[in-house]
């Protein structure tokens, strides 16, 4: 005879949001779909574990809509392809199961930000480079 018992496990997240001068803006943010082929191991996500397999894109990843897909990705100020206009940035950590080709996320359209919290090196673009409306201390 075989002894089962019942294990549940709980797992917590914290976000570190060190790099949101305000909470202005947080809740308005926008639903969008993120191209994950465009993520960066290490860079703008945290790979899964035997643990926890699913990926965790960081919040505050600064991102670009892709022309071609109407998909964001990060945004890289010498791209072509639409990344290089700044839309804003990722306001929650967010998961993504390895292999998938996109993940939801929420915008950060507007609001204010810590440029030199961000978990990403990031410069603040010139105005014509961007869509969002962003204040950076």
């Amino acid at each position: 005879m075989s002894d089962y018992q019942v294990l549940t496990t709980a797992t917590t997240v914290t976000d570190d949001r060190t790099w949101l001068a305000s909470l202005d803006g947080v809740h308005e943010a926008q639903t969008i779909p993120i191209d994950t082929s465009k993520l960066t191991a290490g860079t703008h996500y945290t790979a899964g574990t035997l643990n926890q397999p699913r990926h965790i894109v960081k919040s505050g990843i600064s991102l670009g809509k892709i022309t071609a897909s109407g998909l964001y990705g990060p945004y890289n100020s010498a791209a072509s392809d639409g990344t290089q206009i700044l839309a804003g940035f990722l306001v929650a950590e967010t998961a993504f199961t390895p292999g998938s080709a996109k993940t939801a996320g929420a915008l950060l359209w507007r609001g204010e930000v810590y440029a030199s919290k961000l978990p990403v090196a990031f410069a603040p673009p010139a105005a014509a480079n961007t869509t969002a409306f962003i204040h950076y201390r």
